[in-house]
């Protein structure tokens, strides 16, 4: 996952979200699939669905970069719900798997038709959900991202929002007695962005330390 001069790789992911949806003797499938930068960020997709599905065995997989330190890794993770051991999860997985694909979460809510599927037919099905879902999302690549925080004082704010707004990168700001800003950024361009925001500000900014 690293180049010889030490910065990750690119990776392929989904470009957005995706849906899928069929249905097998009586049982309704619906896949789902998006973009997620960590863990939480699966989980809370994860929440959503199935907040949205309410009744439906909803299976969750997801496989997102996390950085250990001395390296990207991946976290894989997969939940059969209540359905067999085997016949729901790892399949759903497999396909992320499969496509090399990362910083992704798949999940598919399945109402149960009233007809057995076997595990056969339901690892058929899952995995159908997941593959249909990354289709319609579309495979993309994407660069890896690092996160960091920025607080200044509020005169400077405008400074910075400025820059960052300039730059294209994703950011959420926090305006109190001083202002926070959460910055979200290529791996590459990391350090040149806070050079820049130390400069324009004299050094003013606290940066905090890449999480």
């Amino acid at each position: 996952m690293t180049d010889p001069d030490g910065e990750p790789e690119p990776y392929l992911t989904v470009a957005g979200e995706g849906g899928s949806y069929f249905e097998i003797r009586g049982s309704e499938f619906t896949g789902h699939v998006a973009p997620a930068r960590s863990k939480a960020a699966a989980e809370d997709y994860i929440n959503s669905v199935r907040g949205e599905f309410s009744g439906a065995t909803v299976i969750p997989a997801y496989r997102v970069r996390v950085d250990s330190g001395s390296g990207y890794i991946l976290r894989e993770y997969q939940d059969d719900h209540y359905e067999p051991t085997g016949s729901a999860g790892k399949p759903s997985l497999n396909v992320l798997v499969q496509q090399d694909l990362e910083n992704v979460v798949a999940v598919v809510a399945r109402y149960y038709g009233g007809t057995n599927l076997g595990i056969g037919g339901l690892a058929r099905a899952f995995s159908r959900g997941v593959k249909e879902a990354v289709e319609d999302a579309g495979v993309t690549e994407a660069r890896p991202e690092k996160t960091f925080g920025i607080e200044v004082a509020y005169d400077d704010s405008g400074t910075v929002r400025g820059i960052l707004e300039s730059e294209g990168v994703d950011f959420e700001g926090d305006y109190q007695e001083r202002v926070s800003f959460t910055v979200t950024v290529p791996v590459g361009d990391a350090a040149s962005l806070k050079d820049r925001i130390r400069s324009a500000t004299s050094g003013r900014a606290e940066i905090e330390a890449d999480t």
